[in-house]
């Protein structure tokens, strides 16, 4: 017993699974209690045992096992996760219990199958079951028979279907076993039962004992129709319902359910169709047209032998049908004709909808033959004809009946009436629209009045049915013209009329819920059994969905339903009442007062007109409340409205009351049954009220309310003739707003534009600005549905008016109508008259279009006018032209009906004068825009035709034969083009010209359409003669149109029909197939708006009525048409059959709610890695094709069987793109939670999302496209790489859809490419897409192109593979692109390359040819000129690319040397470009516009690797920015000693190592670092570095950022490599700034950015937390310091005075940082004394003065901290005390003194000192002057002035006074003669500054040498003596502005001195714009300094073509020390000569 004690103390669960079966059994039983003891279906007590149920029922012990399966039993019946176990588990009670010798095991099993199907897992038991069949145990083929009998039995046949047991029961007849056989026939009676005679045929072929037997049982059974006896847990309520119902003794329900269940199975679809074609005797088409009789008729009887199977497969039957229609219309023997007429039948029947594409040919010969008198043959004919029917619509052969109506021969006629008679039986009301029934009835009307009696009676016949269909408001219009004699003999005929549907409710419902396939019988069963008139004939399935649609729908639309069986259809029954209504007579007032008084409180009555306004207010609201409570039956909407209208009515006074007032009418509007008449009373007070304020609202409510009630066209009418009748515009411009509004609402439809066209041009001619705009915005609301053709009515409006109504057009251009909201649910019956032919796309629009007012022109066509066109004198013939021109020009819009126009232009086309063809094809162009659609009906006679012109020799004639054909196609269509033999007659013809013309426009059109006719197919021979015709330019259109016909029609049509082709020809066509199938498009998809139509898509989508439930509307038009395309994929029928079920909306959701919990993908370990391993071993298919097989689909399914939850799996691969949305959105939702999972099985996941860009459903490809994007941005948080495997099986699917026409698509495509760079190399993504180029798609190509440009843009050269010169050499192959976009994308491409690599892309690209060449440099020059443009463009584009990647992406990148090179250049050239854009606008430059903003984070944030877009620049307040100035280099020059040797092998090197410093690699950095430290240390090296300190100091303040930014970041790196990499930076700086000639070469922008940098380094509170950290912040401050006190002062203290700026205008900055700003500049302050002399004070007082600016006194009082204002006043007053009055002298470079802040500033501290300390000044300025005493000085200058000022102002001695000002200046530079002019006018002051100028020329160009050059204060000109060491100002020594013609005069002189030519300054910019600016670089950023070398690269060259200067000449030596920037600009020209030299 140890063993036992053992086992007992396991847990349940265990011991289930136990070796002994004793356990096993123990365990059973405990889990049987506990699944009976668990409440709660949900528990998660049931999960435990999920994989144990299987073990239940398999148990080897037959003991163990009963126990078992009852508790599985339990276990299925109340857990909730019992159908995740649904296969196994059935199929393990298949093999392991079934065979069972115990009954009560047996029993078990079935119970637990039909358990299983009790929990909605029908479909897996049955197919288990299915399976079972199969085994070669009989005892379990019985026990699966009997399983699926029993369940049959109790579910019924909804539940369980039938076709695929059906499909086997013949196989099951013939078995050996006779218990096989016994069952099968019990079986085969249950099946009968619930299908009755749909049975027969299937089982027509089994032993006839068998079926005599199964006959005697069938006899047996009730008649009855049953019900299932047991429901899916769904329908539970169901049931409830159903016992109540039989307790109550009511069979209503269950008589009503046939109607459900019996049309369920056709018996065409349980049935195998039979392959003819290839069964057709051998002679078959030699025999039909041998000479003797017998002959043809053994042929025939061949035949029908062949089409008396009931279901044919589909095949290319066109010959046949030809032969068969040859012997109708032809054979002289009668016999032959019926014969050949019964094989059509047969044809028609077996192939249903497949045949229809015959139809077309084979109706007006059958029509014609009907000339026959023999009953028999008159008999087969008309069992063809309505065979024939049944199989294509009647608007297909509609035209072809209606041309043989005509014919003379009554019986001809009399059996065309009657075959019409017997079609209309078959439609319904919407699939006889008005526009068909108009013509029909046209003509039946003609032969109502005919001579034979039988024609008559027949013509009554068909208008009586036609009657009975669509009810006599649809007829009556056509019939107004018929007398009242015949009128009743239509109607006596319409009540005999037996319609094919059955009761008249199935019509109602046929309407409401279906919108079956036109002119298809909706019953499918009826036309199954075609003998539908059969009384025993069950009744067909939409009887019942009315009913059902119940819930679903408002009741307004359930009960005529419901009531059909009383008067006429339901619909019928509505319409009556509108009828009535519309004509309800208007009541007299009494009456009215009368029925009000009955319905409304008596006071209520009595108030109406009191005078007290509250009286009638409080009235009105009783009036309200009591029409709020009314029925709608019993509100007397007429009376009430009258009480409304009664004194005071509309002139009611009181808004209050008549806003009450205006809401009751729209509330009786809305809640009664409002009339027409009843509208009449209130619009007019309506209109009137509508411009009112306050009113004008309730006004316009109460008017839609109308509106709905009584339809917008009529109330639209009313209201506009009201209010135009009126003559206040307001009111005029309110209606035309509420009408624009109203449209939107209501839809277009039935809307008079006419009528409204009238009104509108009257307000468009209203004086009033507020009605023309309104008509306006109206006449903008009507083009959305109207189209452009609306802008004819206004071409004679005034230019003025025109351009408004233009620009209103343009914004309506490209948007869609909206979805109408209101009116829909009354009117969708009348609505659904206007749908046409469901399979074209309905667009509001061209009902909007037949609405247009069109002129009849017949008349103006005489005869006088056909014999001018006519004429043999071309010039008569040309006047007749002209005159048909001119009319169709008059008339704008024309009827269809033109006359003789047509034969006559038919014959000027093929006019021998060129001239007259071309004028022909102009008026045939006219003829279609005029005459719109209806063009169609003379597309044969006159549109082919044209195609005839298509072969004319002469180029022109072709062309504008090809405009004409597209404008016809556009109005008509392609269907009537392809329709027929026409198409392939012209090809047949050999005219290379016609033949290559027509299949490019072929290969144009075709793919644009959704389907086409199948006549296609005629024209596949003549297409393969194309292929192989002598003309090169054919063959080429033959192959491009090629997959275009495939697409349409498949490659096996297309493979079949190379059969007749010569065995050479035919490899050669079909290896020509193999290619095209490669690139066969997709088809195009049905446009968005189509997806609210049901699944099988008959009706147009704007006429569906709300209230139609999804499902049943989808089974209803899957049933009645079977898709082709879904029927392939299996289980499709059995989807639809259960979407028939009522319930089924909560069955389906219960079901998901079942499945769908838990996770959606299961991450199995190394399951991608082992996957992967099996595709290199090749163990699994390569996911490599051009479109998408089988086998890859079955491949894909079973691997994520695997990882993919089973529900999501079964939506992944259903055959309906709705699911394949609902997949993605949950994918979408799970994205986030799963990502393991996403990641485990990403492979797949992309490999399925290829598959979907196959798909053609638009919807699916935006929603995977989105799931993309977001995917991608997940991997990339994720840091996830690509493999290799997922990359080859995605990339090239992705960038298929790059060429997606659609521009949405394409742009999301890009931004998944974009995204794509973040998880997988560029250089790697880089092939595939070189790869996208080659496509024949021009849009991917040119796509591709622009994503390699961006790819090289962003990741530099590096990128491109295999080499950059390969890949270039393939980019510019596409220069030479037939396509403009291919071509321009090619070009940019090579531009970008050549932005980022310069000339070096011509050596890469290689030779061109000359035209290449030439478009490449012009597009290089262009671009060049214009960059602004592109760099915004970038950042629009491409904002994902500036993420940074982290440092372990695997981007491959060549040396980090490429990476700071590439970066340095795209500062360059955002440098570049910003100096362009600031040049011409000094203001411009005080805000830098974003987009040219460097982001330095942003390029050091990517370590490693460089990902640059327009750099965001940091926002610096810079004064101005200009093209850098081209100073004329002096002859003489003196070249550093080293520099010859170093520049040749020194200078690239120490540029490769300063790239390296800004390394993201912290080793890198170091080395670099090192290096150069060696460098500065040795003194004889340290020059080499002179020139590259700006880089320097650019790369080292990146590499601080970098640092601050990313390193300190990152937790992964040590901090001591960071501490290392700071102390070499601080290092090298100290180095570098103890060397004072390379410090003082440090720009000003430089400078601030590396101050910058610094001080955000001292403040970084984590470098204090390091071990070394102090030690870092010491040794900052110690380079601080050096940085002050060794660069340049000028530039230092510049730079610190933007920094301070920008902090302080930076909120984010933090206080501490302005502070050690600020510090510094103290420190500055204190070494003034020291270096006042060699700084330039201009360019500080510049500086001083735009921070002023920008903090004016006030702002800068209102800081938080007083430092700033204290730090700049004592930076003034220091330099006032060391200068004195003579700063007021370099106040030069700004540009309005006046109101600088600054000046006044500078002159009160001037005054303040001298008040305290006299003239100290004087004693520092005058050198040999006599002072003045200090106590008199004030004085005496005073009086001096003052005796001046008096010479001035007097007449005389004006002159002589400003002369003794001038010298007085000269002399005291210093004296102050402000307060002189202050007192003075403005006149007086600027007289004596322009007198003081004037002197100032004269005595300057007299001579006197100026002190300095004028072009830069900060440059001196060696060459020229000079008496002071530092520049003098721009301007004169007072301060003063300087004319420009006399520097110009210096300059002159000065170029003379050095040597220089004065003719050459056309390279530089006009001197007056210089010298009106700033010369000197004001502080840009640090990229100022690169700008201006690149730029001097460029330049430098022309430069030195012209000044043949001589680098070895050495230069004086008393050479001074220069500016920073004179400095550089000067070194680069010695490098530059350097290397020119060097290259000579």
């Amino acid at each position: 017993m140890g063993d036992d004690s053992e086992w007992m103390k396991l847990p349940v669960d265990q011991k289930c699974e136990h070796k002994l079966w004793k356990a096993r059994l123990s365990g059973y039983e405990e889990a049987l209690k506990i699944f009976q003891k668990i409440k709660d279906e949900k528990s998660p007590e049931w999960s435990k045992f999920l994989g144990l149920i299987k073990k239940f029922v398999t148990d080897s012990n037959a003991v163990v096992q009963l126990k078992g399966l009852e508790a599985a039993l339990v276990y299925v019946e109340n857990a909730h996760v019992a159908g995740k176990t649904t296969g196994e588990v059935v199929s393990g009670v298949v093999s392991k219990v079934f065979n069972q010798p115990k009954a009560k095991a047996k029993e078990l099993g079935m119970e637990i199958c039909l358990m299983y199907i009790e929990i909605e897992k029908g479909e897996a038991v049955q197919e288990e079951l299915l399976k079972g069949l199969d085994n070669k145990n009989p005892k379990i083929v019985v026990a699966c028979i009997e399983t699926l009998r029993k369940a049959l039995s109790e579910f019924g046949s909804k539940i369980i279907l039938l076709k695929p047991i059906i499909k086997v029961l013949p196989k099951l007849f013939e078995s050996r076993e006779k218990a096989v056989r016994d069952e099968a026939k019990l079986i085969a009676v249950e099946i009968y039962r619930w299908i009755r005679d749909a049975l027969r045929p299937p089982l027509q072929n089994i032993n006839p004992v068998q079926l005599k037997e199964l006959e005697e049982e069938w006899v047996k059974l009730p008649t009855g129709a049953p019900r299932p006896a047991r429901f899916l847990r769904s329908q539970q309520e169901l049931e409830a319902k159903l016992e109540q119902q039989q307790s109550a003794g009511g069979d209503a329900e269950g008589g009503g359910d046939d109607g459900d269940e019996v049309p369920q199975i056709d018996a065409y679809e349980l049935l195998e169709a039979v392959e003819i074609l290839s069964k057709l005797p051998k002679d078959f088409y030699d025999k039909i047209e041998a000479k003797k009789w017998q002959e043809r008729k053994e042929a025939l009887e061949a035949v029908e032998v062949l089409v008396k199977n009931p279901k044919l497969e589909a095949g290319d039957y066109a010959d046949l049908v030809k032969a068969l229609k040859k012997v109708v219309g032809k054979d002289t023997n009668v016999m032959l004709v019926a014969l050949a007429a019964k094989c059509l039948t047969g044809l028609a029947v077996g192939l249903r909808k497949k045949f229809g594409q015959y139809a077309g040919h084979v109706v007006p010969t059958i029509l014609e033959k009907f000339k026959e008198k023999k009953p028999q043959v008159v008999q087969a004919l008309q069992e063809a004809i309505d065979a024939i029917f049944l199989t294509t619509t009647l608007q297909n052969i509609s035209e072809d009946v209606l041309a043989v109506m005509d014919n003379k021969n009554p019986t001809i006629k009399q059996q065309t009436s009657l075959f019409i008679a017997r079609s209309f039986r078959h439609c319904t009301a919407s699939t006889l629209p008005k526009s068909l029934l108009k013509p029909f009835c046209a003509a039946l009307l003609k032969h109502i009045n005919d001579s034979a009696p039988e024609v008559r009676d027949a013509a009554f016949e068909a208008l009586g049915t036609a009657l009975k269909v669509v009810g006599e408001k649809a007829v009556n219009p056509f019939l107004a013209d018929v007398d009242k004699l015949k009128l009743d003999k239509i109607k006596e005929c319409s009540e005999k009329v037996e319609l094919v549907h059955g009761k008249k409710a199935g019509l109602a419902a046929d309407k409401k819920d279906f919108k079956p396939v036109p002119g298809r019988a909706a019953a499918s069963g009826a036309a199954g059994d075609k003998d539908t008139k059969d009384a025993s004939a069950p009744k067909p399935g939409p009887l019942k969905k009315a009913p059902a649609a119940k819930p679903g729908g408002p009741p307004k639309k359930g009960k005529p339903a419901a009531q059909g069986g009383t008067g006429g259809t339901g619909t019928k029954s509505k319409k009556a009442v509108e009828t009535k209504e519309m004509v309800e007579p208007e009541l007299s007032i009494e009456v009215c007062e009368e029925k009000a008084s009955a319905v409304l409180p008596a006071t209520c009555i009595q108030l109406l007109d009191s005078s007290n306004w509250k009286e009638r207010l409080a009235c009105m609201e009783e009036f309200q409340k009591a029409v709020e409570l009314m029925d709608r039956t019993e509100m007397p909407c007429q009376a009430l409205v009258r009480m409304l209208a009664k004194k005071p009515g509309w002139k009611e006074t009181n808004f209050q009351v008549m806003q009450m007032k205006l809401h009751i009418v729209a509330l009786i509007a809305q809640k009664g049954n409002f009339s027409k008449t009843s509208a009449q009373i209130v619009l007019d007070g309506l209109v009137d009220k509508i411009g009112d304020v306050k009113c004008g609202n309730n006004a316009k409510e109460a008017m839609t309310a109308i509106a709905e009630a009584c339809v917008l066209p009529w109330t639209a009418e009313q209201v506009m003739s009201m209010a135009f009748s009126q003559k206040n515009p307001k009111n005029q411009s309110e209606t035309l707003n509420w009408l624009s509004n109203a449209i939107k609402e209501f839809g277009f439809s039935g809307l008079n534009v006419k009528a409204f066209i009238s009104n509108v041009k009257t307000a468009l001619a209203a004086t009033n600005p507020a009605v023309r705009t309104s008509a306006i915005t109206l006449l903008g609301v009507m083009y959305l549905y109207v189209g452009p053709s609306l802008r004819m009515f206004f071409e004679d409006e005034k230019p003025a008016l025109l351009s408004q109504i233009d620009a209103e057009f343009e914004k309506m251009q490209g948007q869609n109508p909206p979805a109408p909201t209101r009116g829909i649910s009354k009117h969708s019956t009348s609505g659904t008259d206007e749908g046409e032919d469901g399979d074209e796309p309905d667009d509001g629009g061209s009902d909007a279009v037949d609405l247009l007012p069109r002129t009849e022109i017949s008349d103006k066509i005489t005869s006088e006018l056909v014999s001018k066109i006519g004429d043999k004198n071309w010039k008569i013939r040309k006047e007749g032209l002209d005159e048909v021109a001119a009319i169709i020009n008059e008339a704008k819009f024309i009827q269809p009906n033109i006359g003789e126009l047509p034969t006559a232009l038919k014959g000027r086309l093929n006019d021998s004068n060129k001239i007259l063809v071309q004028q022909t094809l102009t008026i045939l162009q006219q003829l279609a825009v005029a005459m719109g659609p209806n063009i169609k009906q003379h597309v044969k006679n006159l549109g082919i035709p044209v195609i005839t012109v298509l072969g004319d020799s002469k180029n022109n004639v072709r062309s504008a034969a090809l405009a004409t054909v597209n404008a016809w196609a556009e109005q008509t269509g392609m269907k009537e083009w392809l329709e027929g033999e026409d198409l392939s007659e012209e090809l047949k013809k050999e005219n290379p010209f016609l033949r290559q013309e027509l299949l490019g426009w072929l290969a144009e059109k075709l793919p644009t359409l959704r389907s086409t006719p199948t006549d296609l197919i005629l024209c596949v021979p003549q297409l393969y003669s194309c292929l192989e015709d002598r003309n090169g330019d054919v063959r080429k259109k033959a192959q491009d149109a090629l997959p275009f016909f495939m697409m349409h029609l498949g490659y096996e049509k297309m493979a079949k029909a190379t059969g007749k082709l010569k065995p050479t020809s035919k490899d050669q066509v079909l290896a020509m197939l193999e290619k095209a199938k490669a690139n066969m498009p997709a088809k195009p998809t049905a446009p968005a708006k189509a997806t609210s139509r049901p699944v099988g898509g008959s009706a147009p989508a704007k006429f569906q009525p709300a209230s139609a439930p999804a499902e049943d509307s989808v089974s209803g038009t899957l049933d009645s048409k079977p898709d082709p395309k879904k029927a392939k994929a299996l289980g499709v029928s059995s989807k639809t059959k259960t979407a028939q079920g009522k319930k089924v909306p909560s069955k389906t959701s219960l079901k998901e709610d079942d499945d769908k919990s838990g996770p959606i993908f299961i991450v199995v370990p190394n399951g991608k890695e082992q996957r992967m391993k099996d595709e290199k071993g090749l163990k699994v298919l390569k996911w490599n094709f051009t479109t998408p097989r089988d086998e890859y689909i079955e491949q894909l399914k079973t691997q994520m069987s695997s990882c993919v939850a089973k529900w999501l799996q079964d939506e992944m691969f259903h055959s309906d793109f709705q699911h394949h949305n609902k997949a993605l959105a949950v994918m979408v939702d799970h994205l986030e939670s799963e990502k393991e999972g996403v990641i485990g099985c990403l492979d797949l996941i992309l490999k399925w999302v290829t598959l979907r860009f196959f798909d053609t459903n638009t919807s699916v490809l935006m929603k995977t496209l989105e799931y993309l994007k977001l995917l991608f941005t997940l991997l990339s948080d994720e840091e996830y790489h690509l493999t290799e495997n997922e990359a080859s099986s995605f990339i090239p699917y992705l960038i298929l859809k790059v060429g997606e026409p659609k521009d949405v698509i394409r742009k999301d495509v890009r931004a998944i490419l974009n995204r794509m760079c973040l998880v997988y190399p560029a250089s790697k993504m880089f092939p595939f897409i070189m790869e996208g180029t080659k496509s024949k798609n021009s849009k991917q190509r040119a796509e591709c192109l622009e994503e390699l440009g961006c790819l090289v843009e962003s990741y530099g050269m590096n990128v491109c593979q295999p080499t950059p010169g390969k890949a270039l050499k393939e980019i510019a192959i596409h220069i030479g692109d037939r396509d403009n976009a291919v071509r321009n994308a090619a070009l940019n491409t090579i531009v970008t390359v050549y932005n980022v690599h310069g000339d070096q892309v011509f050596k890469l690209i290689g030779t061109l040819s000359e035209k290449d060449m030439s478009m490449l440099e012009e597009r290089i020059k262009r671009s060049a000129k214009r960059p602004s443009a592109a760099p915004v463009k970038q950042v629009e584009e491409k904002p994902q690319r500036t993420q940074s990647i982290s440092s372990n992406s695997n981007m491959l990148r060549k040396g980090p040397a490429e990476d700071m090179a590439s970066k340095l250049k795209i500062m360059y050239r955002t440098y570049r470009i910003q100096a362009r854009s600031m040049s011409g606008h000094p203001e411009a430059a005080q805000m830098v516009r974003r987009e040219f903003q460097l982001d330095l984070d942003e390029i050091e944030n990517d370590s490693g690797t460089v990902r640059c877009e327009m750099p965001e620049l940091v926002q610096h307040k810079l004064d101005d920015i200009f093209e850098p100035v081209l100073i004329p280099e002096p002859k003489i020059r003196a070249v550093s000693p080293h520099f010859d040797d170093m520049h040749s092998n020194t200078a690239s090197t120490i540029n490769f190592i300063i790239s390296q410093v800004a390394s993201g690699d912290i080793n890198t950095s170091i080395q670099a670092l090192t290096q150069i430290d060696e460098v500065l240390r040795q003194e004889d090296k340290a020059e080499a570095m002179s020139g590259h300190i700006d880089q320097f100091l650019i790369a080292t303040f990146m590499q601080l950022r970098l640092i601050y930014n990313t390193h300190m970041a990152d937790e992964k790196l040590e901090k001591d490599e960071i501490i290392k990499l700071y102390s070499c930076i601080i290092g090298n700086m100290i180095s570098l700034f103890q060397i004072e000639s390379l410090a003082r070469e440090a720009s000003t922008g430089v400078l601030k950015d590396l101050m910058h940098g610094l001080i955000t380094l001292m403040l970084d509170s984590r470098i204090e937390d390091l071990e070394e950290g102090q030690q870092v912040v010491r040794s900052v401050n110690l380079l601080v310091v050096k940085v002050l006190e060794k660069s340049d002062q000028t530039n230092i203290l510049s730079a610190l005075l933007v920094l301070l700026q920008d902090s302080l205008l930076a909120t984010a900055s933090s206080p501490k940082f302005s502070e050690l700003v600020m510090k510094c500049l103290w420190r500055m302050v204190r070494l003034l004394p020291d270096t006042i002399n060699s700084i330039n004070l201009d360019r500080i007082l510049l500086d001083i003065h735009i921070f002023m600016k920008v903090f004016p006194k006030e702002k800068l009082k209102q800081c938080k901290s007083e430092f700033p204002i204290r730090t700049l006043k004592t930076l003034l007053h220091t330099l006032c005390k060391l200068k004195g009055p003579k700063i007021l002298d370099h106040l030069t470079m700004i540009d309005n003194k006046n109101e600088s802040e600054l000046e006044a500033h500078l002159c009160r501290m001037m005054k303040h000192s001298m008040d305290q300390t006299g003239s100290k000044s004087d004693k520092e300025t005058e050198k040999g002057a006599s002072r003045i005493d200090e106590k008199s000085s004030k004085a005496k200058v005073n009086d001096f002035l003052a005796e001046i000022f008096k010479k001035i102002g007097s007449k005389e001695n004006t002159k002589e006074g400003l002369a003794e000002l001038y010298e007085y200046k000269k002399k005291y530079s210093d004296a102050d003669i402000e307060p002189f002019l202050k007192n003075s006018s403005q006149f007086f002051q600027s007289y004596v500054e322009r007198g003081l100028r004037v002197i100032e020329m004269e005595r300057e160009g007299k001579g006197r040498l100026p002190t300095s050059a004028g072009i830069s204060p900060q440059m001196e000109v060696p060459c020229v003596p000079t008496t002071t060491s530092t520049a003098s100002s721009l301007g004169n020594t007072n301060g003063e502005e300087v004319g420009p013609s006399v520097y110009l005069e210096r300059l002159k002189i000065l170029r003379q001195r050095c040597g220089l030519d004065n003719t050459k300054q056309d390279d530089r910019p006009p001197l007056t714009s210089l010298l009106s600016k700033p010369a000197v670089p004001t502080v840009a950023s640090s990229t100022d300094m690169l700008h201006s070398k690149l730029s001097q690269l460029r330049e430098s060259r022309e430069q030195h073509q012209h000044s043949d200067l001589d680098s070895n000449q050495t230069r004086s030596s008393g050479a001074t020390t220069t500016s920073s920037s004179t400095a550089n600009i000067d070194d680069l020209k010695k490098r530059l000569e350097r290397i020119k030299s060097s290259r000579k």
